[in-house]
C-alpha cells in the first residue's frame, strides 16, 4: 500500500507535468503563429500605405494597428493577446533590413527591403503568464514565452521570370522611358498637374504631390522611335503590343523574346525597339487608367527605328493618368506617375545599386 501510494504520487506529478508541458508547447505554437500573421497582414498594410503615397513613419501607426489587429485574431492559450506601444517595449517595428537575414531594423531608407518586425509577448507585465494546470501543486504557476516574426518587401527587383503556364502575365508594358526624365520624378522637378484617387481609381485635374511625365513625347536619340521596345518577336505588331498593354507579357512572349526580363552581371540589359507609340493603342492605354504597371527605363539608346537598341537598367512602377494620341505632334501624351505595385515572377537584385522605384516582391515571411 505505501509503494502503491508513492507510485500514484509519481504517477499524478508525471502526469502533471505532460499536462503543462503540452499545454506549454501549443501556446508556443500559437504566439509563433500569431506573430508570423501579425507581421505579415503588418506589412501589407505598409504597401497600402505607400499606394495612398504614405512614408513609413506616417504608415506606422496603421501598421501598428493592422499587426494589432490580426494578432488579436490568433489566440494564445485561449485568450486574446494585445501589443504594447510603450516606446521602450513597442511591439511593431516598421523601417528597412539590408538582407532578408538581417537581424536589426534600419531607419535607413536605401536599404533595398522594407520590413516589419512584431513581438508577441505573454509575460507578467503584458498579456500574462502561460498558467500551468498541476504545476500550482510543486509551487510553479506558469511560463512567461515571447515570439518575434519579421515580414520584408523586396524593393530592389532586377527582373522577372518566364511566367509559369500560359495564363500568366507579367504586369509590363512594351515602353520605355529615358534615365534623366525619369529621375526628374524622384528630384520633384518634373509637373504635378493630376490628382489619382485610391480609393474609386478617378482621375482629376490638379496636383496630388506625386510628380508626373509624359512617356509620349520624351525624345530617344533615336529618329523614328517614341520608346516602344519589343517583348516578344522582332516584329511585335501592333495587336500584340495593344494585348500586351491590356493582359501583360505572355509566357510566348517571353520565349519569341529568347531570354528572360532580367538584368545582368553589369545591372542592364538590351531590348530592340519598336516604330513608336501609336493612335492604334490610345484605347488600350486609355482602358488601364489607374492601374499600376511596370515599365523599363534605359540610360543609352542607339540605332534607328526598329533597329534601336535600348540599354535598361531600371524598373519603375507607374500608372498612366492621362492618355490623348491624336491631333498635333505638340499635344500627344501619354501621362504617367510613379504608383508602387507588387510584382509577379520577380528576382531579387543581389546588387546593391539601385534596379527598380516602386516595383515591390510580395510580402515574404524573413524570420
Amino acid at each position: 500500500m505505501v509503494l502503491s501510494a508513492v507510485m500514484l504520487f509519481m504517477m499524478l506529478a508525471f502526469l502533471a507535468f505532460t499536462v503543462d508541458t503540452g499545454f506549454l508547447a501549443s501556446s508556443k505554437a500559437e504566439i509563433r503563429r500569431s506573430a508570423d500573421s501579425a507581421a505579415i497582414a503588418g506589412c501589407w498594410e505598409l504597401f497600402d500605405g505607400l499606394v495612398e503615397g504614405k512614408t513609413l513613419a506616417e504608415s506606422e501607426a496603421d501598421v501598428a494597428a493592422e499587426a494589432g489587429r490580426y494578432a488579436g485574431f490568433n489566440r494564445i492559450a485561449n485568450t486574446t493577446p494585445g501589443l504594447s506601444n510603450e516606446i521602450n517595449s513597442r511591439s511593431v517595428e516598421v523601417g528597412y533590413l539590408s538582407s532578408i537575414t538581417s537581424n536589426s531594423i534600419s531607419t535607413n531608407a536605401s536599404l533595398p527591403f522594407h520590413a516589419v518586425r512584431v513581438s508577441v509577448k505573454k509575460n507578467s507585465q503584458l498579456n500574462g503568464e502561460i498558467p500551468f494546470f498541476f504545476g500550482r501543486i510543486f509551487g510553479d504557476s506558469g511560463r512567461a514565452i515571447d515570439a518575434s516574426a519579421t515580414a520584408v518587401m523586396a524593393r530592389n527587383i532586377s527582373g522577372f521570370t518566364t511566367p509559369g503556364n500560359c495564363h500568366e502575365t507579367l504586369d509590363v508594358l512594351p515602353f520605355a522611358i529615358d534615365l534623366q526624365t525619369w529621375n526628374t520624378v524622384n528630384m520633384n522637378t518634373a509637373a504635378d498637374t493630376y490628382t489619382y484617387n485610391p480609393s474609386n481609381g478617378t482621375v482629376t485635374a490638379g496636383g496630388d504631390g506625386i510628380r508626373e511625365v509624359n512617356l509620349y513625347p520624351q525624345g530617344t536619340g533615336s529618329p523614328g522611335n517614341r520608346g516602344t521596345v519589343d517583348i516578344g518577336g522582332a516584329n511585335n505588331s501592333t495587336a500584340d503590343i495593344a494585348r500586351q498593354i491590356v493582359y501583360g507579357i505572355s509566357q510566348e512572349d517571353i520565349q519569341d523574346l529568347g531570354k528572360d526580363l532580367k538584368f545582368n552581371s553589369q545591372g542592364s540589359m538590351t531590348l530592340n525597339g519598336d516604330t513608336g507609340i501609336s493612335a492604334g493603342v490610345k484605347d488600350e492605354l486609355a482602358s488601364i487608367i489607374g492601374q499600376p504597371r511596370i515599365i523599363p527605363v534605359f540610360s543609352t539608346v542607339s540605332g534607328n527605328g526598329n533597329n534601336a537598341n535600348y540599354t535598361i537598367v531600371k524598373w519603375v512602377g507607374v500608372r498612366i493618368l492621362n492618355v490623348k494620341l491624336t491631333g498635333s505632334m505638340s499635344n500627344k501624351a501619354v501621362i504617367i506617375q510613379p504608383a508602387p505595385i507588387i510584382a509577379r515572377n520577380f528576382v531579387i537584385s543581389a546588387s546593391e545599386t539601385s534596379t527598380s522605384d516602386f516595383v515591390y516582391s510580395p510580402v515574404l515571411l524573413a524570420r
